[in-house]
């Protein structure tokens, strides 16, 4: 039997929809009422749109006491979304001009994407601490103690099931950024170190004071 495709295709393209889901990219879990409001729509026609998005297994529900929180349903289904993002053609508010916060830094799902994820991907290849195999990117020797040195540890991150260090091309540069196991481990770093933060409650991501100073050191970015 070959797969319904043009039935997933016509459940993500509804507006309202899309809306939702890219605003559940960075990982985090929502209420209806938070994604009704970043998808311009009504608390109710926000229930029946994630209904159907439960209903496809492309979201989670996650039951807090009298609230219901949703999330994207694991990495698969946001490798997919990411993966559209690139086939995507940018609206027209966002042709020619300077890039827009979440171009320069954002979360996708649970790792560093945009022009940042994307530097500091090439930055860590360039030093020699990871090498690009295939689709995926291994782990050098050197690379190996560098991550220890953060408090990442190589071997448990294999251990975890799920795909280690994968190369996600980013849909705004065009140009890889770490996914996986990895890429996940060394976004939380970032997070917990206060290098990077999160702009208001969006999926932009800036580099603080602290963090030009540390990714400068043990990288040489600017």
């Amino acid at each position: 039997m070959e797969p319904d495709i043009s039935s997933l295709a016509a459940l993500i393209s509804e507006p309202a929809r899309g809306r939702i889901l890219i605003a559940l990219l960075d990982g985090r879990s929502l209420p209806a009422t938070d994604l009704a409001h970043r998808a311009g729509i009504t608390r109710q026609t926000a229930s029946s749109h994630l209904a159907k998005l439960t209903d496809s297994q492309l979201l989670q529900v996650i039951p807090q006491g009298r609230h219901r929180y949703y999330r994207i349903a694991n990495a698969r289904v946001a490798e997919l979304l990411e993966s559209m993002a690139r086939f995507a053609p940018p609206k027209e508010t966002d042709r020619p001009g300077p890039k827009s916060p979440i171009q320069i830094a954002r979360t996708c799902y649970n790792h560093l994407a945009g022009t940042m994820g994307v530097r500091l991907a090439e930055a860590i290849v360039g030093r020699g601490l990871l090498r690009q195999v295939g689709r995926d990117y291994q782990v050098t020797r050197k690379g190996a103690q560098w991550f220890s040195d953060l408090g990442i540890d190589v071997k448990e991150l294999r251990k975890s099931g799920r795909a280690f260090a994968r190369q996600c091309l980013d849909w705004s540069e065009r140009r890889n950024h770490i996914a996986g196991a990895l890429g996940t481990a060394l976004a939380e770093y970032l997070f917990e170190q206060g290098w990077i933060e999160h702009i208001r409650e969006s999926r932009a991501v800036r580099v603080t004071e602290l963090g030009r100073s540390e990714l400068k050191l043990r990288l040489g970015l600017d």
